[in-house]
């Protein structure tokens, strides 16, 4: 992430577009509004717009606006996103959703920094720079021609990846307590910090969602949570039994334990006749009670 920052930090100096991806979740929309609030165009709107979001008859519209009677319901003219983000920095996320028909009107946006609205034939000038966020491989739909070439090759000018949660477990901690400060803030609860488990547990967890899943974690935590801090049982079941499987996982059983799982296999397989498992397992019944009394000690 330190890399992220670098370069980021140096883009936002200038107007070049930028290109960032990464996984859904992984903190795409934080790294653009960190290259607009760095830059000098800081001052104007950060304008979002999620192409993944809007059908494709809308998108056009939404982006690029319209003129009244431009189709059925547009009874009054309406600037669109480019218009709003004028001076300033239009994020469009998920962009390898665009039609085709709005990906050449892109490329003229930003090649003559001009366009006209849905159904009007007034120019319109604009001056934003173009930040574009994707989880989609766009070397690859330009290969299958789902994504214009000459479209591509103007915003990748500066590509930034973000990494997801899981390469980087270090970013953790920051963000939990970020996050915690945050949620208590907003609904007026008290926990702000997390007990050294339930931060372990955390650091141990994959987050599919990346840095999202965090987020909505957290909240939940804080939400839960009786006191200050937020403990291991404030988190979801679902998140506690995977992280709690994989760190099991990670370290090697001992003898006592793997002697315990093939145990405990073996009556499962006999349906609980103990007996039976004994002659499968080649002790004698006595054995096998003594067996499992100690390790009932041991789980204890």
């Amino acid at each position: 992430m330190r890399e992220v920052v670098r370069v980021a930090s140096r883009v936002a100096a200038t107007d070049a577009n930028v290109l960032v991806t990464g996984e859904s979740g992984a903190g795409k929309e934080a790294v653009a509004r960190f290259v607009h609030a760095q830059s000098p165009r800081a001052a104007s709107p950060f304008v979002k717009i999620d192409c993944a979001a809007l059908p494709a008859d809308l998108l056009e519209a939404e982006l690029f606006g319209y003129e009244r009677g431009a189709f059925t319901g547009a009874i009054a003219a309406r600037p669109g996103r480019l218009e709003a983000a004028q001076g300033g920095t239009v994020a469009l996320d998920e962009i390898a959703h665009l039609t085709v028909e709005a990906q050449a009107k892109l490329l003229r946006v930003i090649e003559r920094r001009e366009f006209e609205r849905l159904g009007g034939r007034r120019t319109i000038r604009v001056d934003a720079r173009v930040v574009a966020l994707t989880n989609v491989d766009l070397e690859d739909a330009v290969s299958r021609r789902a994504f214009r070439p000459d479209l591509f090759f103007r915003l990748n000018v500066v590509r930034i990846h973000v990494p997801p949660l899981r390469e980087r477990r270090a970013d953790v901690p920051q963000l939990a307590r970020g996050f915690l400060k945050t949620y208590a803030r907003k609904h007026g609860r008290r926990a702000r910090t997390l007990s050294p488990a339930a931060l372990a547990l955390l650091e141990s967890y994959d987050f599919p969602g990346n840095v999202r899943e965090l987020a909505h974690v957290l909240e939940r935590a804080v939400i839960v949570a009786d006191g200050e801090t937020v403990e291991v049982e404030h988190l979801p079941e679902s998140l506690r039994v995977a992280a709690s499987s994989k760190l099991r996982r990670a370290r090697r059983p001992t003898l006592a334990e793997v002697e315990a799982d093939y145990i405990a296999e073996t009556l499962a397989a006999t349906g609980g006749n103990k007996s039976e498992a004994a002659r499968l397992l080649g002790i004698s019944r006595k054995n096998l009670y003594e067996r499992l009394a100690r390790n009932s000690k041991g789980e204890g």
